[in-house]
């Protein structure tokens, strides 16, 4: 503060104000759909500590009244709380809960009927469609702006992920994965425009790409497919991180296909379940981790991964699969410095064959489509887990698809497998610079939401089973739980308002894959 103090007196003072405003709003708001570019989920703010916490309560609730499948993440500018579902996206008063504006699309659904949130900038808004568009609008108003399409919806491609927005740039992708021929892709559009500003495939594209041929070389030595099988997968259907020091972007790229019948894409298979780095400006590869190499259980990297500055200094990127582990690597040397165990794993090597196995995680384990946070202050990495187990086998019969079907290897009538009738969930706190558990909290269903370190010692989480929780940040003990309306399988958020911190939860959903009580979507919002 007193270094600002003394700059007001060289420069204008208006310009002065308006510095220092720009620093509270970067503090108060939620402006990502992991808050950071960075994907830390970290917020400073302290109002509502482990000594108040407890007297948490509910202020309001926005019911969308849409039967979906809600696993939107919110955002917040100002005191202006807009978030997505599957057609709509709309704008709210973030402490009031009262409407400003709001769209409903006639873009098709997709099966999931998911989006997962919205990107911010310079007066935008930016989602994506289940018919493969890339939209934008005036946040003030609702107008749309431009459009884009990118994804074809007859071949089995859509655009469900929450975009990013930097440097005049929106980053987004195609999803896909489970479809027959799908190849996933990363785009940059122009901010004002919706122009391409360039078009990177994550597996080996059909035709040459001249600005990433070594890449694509070094992919298609990874797949062994017949001729007439199609390079499938590679699909990125939750959001991105990026590092604006360097100007880099990191994708979670998803499943290879068919998801279990590895004999058909014989090889590692990249750059699937990967942590693929591109130039932001250009696309061009950088580097990239390997989580699952040759994945026979869907266990794809969803989430986006965490960038992270360590207690030791150490700079890291924290990705965490559906594979039940959590991966860190040094950006510096690229080497791998520990994986971490955090949810059960069980028959996680045995390969799938006709016969029936039993294996942990299953299909819709591990970390799904919200990732891990990291708070400075801990030094720890904080990840939401489904303890699910899965049975299947391979059905040959599968093998032989048709462009925009399912294909995934195994029995039409279970796609996935048959997921065990019980199930759990885990928080886990893990040290970032050891990767040795510091603590673990056991859910009695998964915890799929997002993970929300604060500067006021807590982690803010919720359950599939209608539960909000506020955890020690630095021991696990659960210092305030209430109910939601519905699951939580969404964002959970915090941000300030006129000097007042509001927490916010999203909550309701319809889910073909996750047993849980159907309710309509809603923002519920919490405060002392």
């Amino acid at each position: 503060m007193e270094r600002l103090r003394t700059l007001c007196l060289i420069v204008v003072l208006g310009g002065c104000v308006a510095a220092a405003r720009a620093a509270d709003t970067v503090t108060a708001d939620w402006p990502s759909y992991n808050r950071t570019l960075t994907s830390e989920r970290y917020a400073p703010l302290d109002q509502i500590n482990r000594t108040n916490v407890a007297r948490l309560k509910q202020l309001c609730v926005y019911d969308l009244d849409v039967d979906v499948n809600f696993q939107a993440g919110p955002l917040v500018i100002g005191r202006t709380l807009y978030v997505t579902a599957d057609r709509e996206i709309l704008a709210i008063d973030a402490a009031t809960c009262q409407m400003k504006w709001r769209v409903r699309e006639d873009s098709a659904s997709t099966a999931p009927r998911v989006n997962r949130g919205a990107a911010y900038l310079d007066g935008r808004l930016f989602r994506g469609t289940g018919d493969g568009d890339v939209l934008a609008y005036n946040a003030a108003s609702g107008k749309q702006l431009w459009r884009t399409h990118l994804a074809d919806p007859e071949k089995g491609e859509t655009v469900p992920a929450a975009p990013i927005a930097w440097n005049g740039l929106v980053f987004i992708g195609t999803a896909g994965s489970e479809r027959y021929g799908v190849r996933g892709r990363v785009y940059a559009l122009d901010a004002a425009t919706g122009d391409r500003k360039w078009e990177t495939y994550t597996v080996p594209a059909e035709a040459p790409q001249p600005a990433n041929e070594t890449m694509q070389t070094q992919a298609r030595a990874t797949w062994g497919n017949a001729a007439d099988i199609p390079i499938t997968g590679g699909g990125t259907w939750t959001s991105y991180t990026l590092d604006p020091e360097r100007g880099l972007l990191y994708v979670p790229v998803g499943n290879p296909g068919p998801d279990f019948a590895t004999a058909v894409r014989p090889g590692t298979n990249l750059y699937t379940n990967s942590i693929l780095v591109l130039d932001a400006k250009t696309g061009t590869y950088r580097a990239h981790y390997s989580l699952v190499p040759a994945d026979f259980h869907d266990w794809d990297l969803g989430a986006a991964p965490v960038l992270a500055t360590t207690r030791s200094g150490r700079r890291v990127v924290a990705g965490a699969p559906k594979d039940g582990l959590l991966h860190v690597y040094d950006v510096t040397s690229n080497a791998k410095l520990f994986v971490t165990p955090i949810t059960t794993r069980q028959n996680d090597t045995v390969p799938l064959s006709k016969a029936p196995l039993r294996f942990c995680p299953g299909s819709s384990g591990g970390t799904e489509w919200n990732g891990p946070a990291f708070s400075p202050d801990t030094n720890l990495f904080y990840d939401g887990t489904a303890d699910w187990c899965t049975t299947l086998a391979i059905d040959p019969v599968q093998l032989a698809r048709k462009a925009g079907q399912t294909w995934t290897g195994t029995d039409l009538a279970a796609q996935f497998g048959k997921h065990d009738p019980n199930w759990a969930g885990w928080v886990v706190a893990i040290d970032a610079d050891t990767g040795q558990v510091k603590w673990r909290f056991h859910a009695g269903a998964p915890v799929l939401s997002g993970i929300t370190p604060t500067k006021g010692g807590l982690v803010f989480a919720g359950d599939m089973d209608k539960h909000a929780y506020a955890f020690d940040a630095s021991n696990g003990n659960v210092l305030w739980r209430t109910d939601l309306p519905g699951a939580a399988g969404g964002g959970v958020i915090t941000y300030m308002i006129d000097g007042k911190q509001y927490v916010g939860f999203a909550a309701g959903t319809r889910s073909n894959v996750f047993p849980v009580s159907a309710a309509s979507a809603k923002i519920v919002i919490f405060g002392l």
